[in-house]
């Protein structure tokens, strides 16, 4: 079942066209690799769905309707959330208060109000135990590996009951034990019914947890294919332009 439809999307920034024409389906419950060079266009693309700007031209629908998105917080409230390469954590604070960072919950007598950090602790735990994580709601984001911090911007994002996450990098610059935990969380967005765009220019996890891969180059959409229909060779050709379109 489709979730996410961009027809013929275009955006322009003066005299530069950084996408042309891209057409994109995501289904529910569905991991999509985004694959490109830099400059690509892969970028532009993810912060047209997030809703940092609108598209100069065509047409975004979610859920079988038209959404026009001016600023990130319409997205999210529509279920579009994003977890960026440098993930916007605070290290000088736990677990638990990042993952309600800027959402806190908040108790109230009267005129007085005031942060619920047990209910908020609580909450935490439930999240990184849906999500088979070993990270720990009061441990400081400072000390944590880079798997347990992709962990609570994951978590994050459970709050808001997403649709689709997009994720940017999730695996660049973490151990290779870290990468098997991040791809397992993956994982389990999907298995409970998240849509999933992963950037990455890592082909093996793009190859090990996508369903389908998009290839983007120069602004355009060269291939979408499903990722048994297809291989790292070719997915590389389409990335440099040894293969033109696939």
């Amino acid at each position: 079942m489709t979730l996410l439809v961009l027809q013929k999307v275009g955006k322009s920034f003066g005299a530069i066209r950084a996408l042309t024409d891209v057409d994109l389906t995501i289904g529910r419950g569905e991991i999509v690799g985004l694959m490109g060079d830099n400059g690509a266009g892969k970028s532009t693309l993810v912060k047209l769905i997030a809703g940092n700007f609108p598209p100069t031209s065509g047409e975004i629908m979610l859920d079988d309707e038209t959404v026009h998105f001016h600023k990130p917080v319409e997205a999210r409230a529509k279920g579009i959330e994003v977890v960026y390469q440098d993930l916007a954590l605070c290290n000088n604070l736990s677990a638990a208060a990042n993952v309600f960072l800027g959402r806190e919950i908040k108790k109230r007598i009267g005129p007085f109000r005031w942060l619920d950090h047990g209910a908020m602790i609580q909450k935490a735990g439930e999240l990184f135990a849906e999500l088979k994580s070993e990270t720990r709601p009061r441990d400081l984001v400072r000390q944590m590996s880079g798997g347990q911090r992709q962990a609570v911007a994951i978590a994050r994002t459970r709050l808001s009951k997403a649709k689709i996450v997009l994720m940017d990098e999730p695996t660049a610059a973490i151990s290779v034990r870290q990468v098997a935990e991040v791809l397992g969380l993956i994982r389990r967005l999907r298995d409970a019914g998240i849509s999933v765009v992963l950037i990455s220019h890592r082909m093996p996890d793009v190859f090990e947890v996508c369903d389908r891969v998009i290839v983007m180059r120069r602004g355009h959409k060269v291939a979408d294919k499903p990722i048994d229909r297809t291989s790292p060779e070719e997915v590389t050709g389409l990335i440099t332009g040894a293969i033109q379109v696939a």
